[in-house]
């Protein structure tokens, strides 16, 4: 087969599958999942919008990206409301956006506090749900947009100790189905990644209970890339008819 011919598949690949022309904010850019989606996005040939709270990491993430020139640094506390409203107004238009933004949330229901579980709400469900409703309001998506939410499998399961955590995340799955249905007409799109453990130097600090974890996971644990990569194809137009879904994630692991 010659060039030309194999050339062919590979333009489709990149025009369903590649970001080139988009432009993509990535909240909690700073560092973990965030970081990862960040380098597959720009790979992807997308213009990157960085957010997150602190600066010094953002630039980075900003370093680590081997391709692009145009992305840009937009810091914001997502739990400020009037710097969602700042960030909203200061992305301009864009084609999607990925909630990396969040917080584990770990502790057992009898003993969590009023504050700890607001704040717990506050960064992982009322942020990007306030920052997507700030950007929907100023016509700040697209037509053909995507809008990507971290969930958890713990929204759909029962884990001793992820109460505050799981309730979260499970209101993400909540509010995003509606919103999926609210903004079809226009052509944008809302989905949520529902992962399992992902491996990172925060689930591997008890290394004992992340090697027993791990047994359970038929496919092995996630990867950060892992993560990424499904961000890639919800942001892509290869997912154009898909909408409101929660995507399980799981590596086969067994729900208790």
């Amino acid at each position: 087969m010659n060039s030309d011919a194999l050339s062919l598949p590979r333009a489709a690949a990149r025009r369903h599958f590649g970001l080139t022309g988009k432009t993509v904010l990535i909240t909690g850019a700073s560092q973990g999942l965030g970081a990862a989606v960040a380098r597959s996005c720009a790979e992807a040939g997308a213009q990157l919008i960085l957010s997150g709270r602190n600066i010094d990491r953002l630039k980075s993430t900003l370093e680590t990206l081997r391709i692009g020139e145009n992305h840009r640094i937009l810091p914001a506390d997502v739990t400020d409301m009037a710097a969602l409203r700042q960030l909203a107004a200061d992305c301009g238009p864009i084609d999607g956006v990925v909630h990396s933004a969040g917080v584990r949330g770990l502790s057992p229901m009898k003993m969590v506090s009023d504050s700890f579980l607001r704040e717990v709400m506050e960064i992982n469900y009322i942020a990007p749900m306030m920052l997507t409703r700030q950007l929907l309001a100023r016509q700040g998506i697209r037509p053909g947009g995507s809008i990507v939410f971290m969930s958890s499998i713990a929204a759909l399961t029962g884990t001793v100790g992820l109460g505050p955590y799981a309730g979260s995340k499970a209101a993400l799955l909540g509010s995003m189905r509606p919103m999926a249905l609210e903004i079809a007409k226009r052509g944008i799109r809302a989905n949520a990644l529902c992962a399992g453990i992902v491996q990172t130097p925060l689930t591997t600090i008890d290394k004992d209970w992340f090697e027993a974890i791990r047994k359970t996971y038929p496919l092995d644990v996630g990867q950060p890339e892992d993560v990424a990569a499904a961000c890639l194809f919800f942001l892509s137009d290869a997912s154009a008819k898909i909408t409101g879904t929660a995507f399980s994630m799981d590596g086969g692991v067994e729900y208790t």
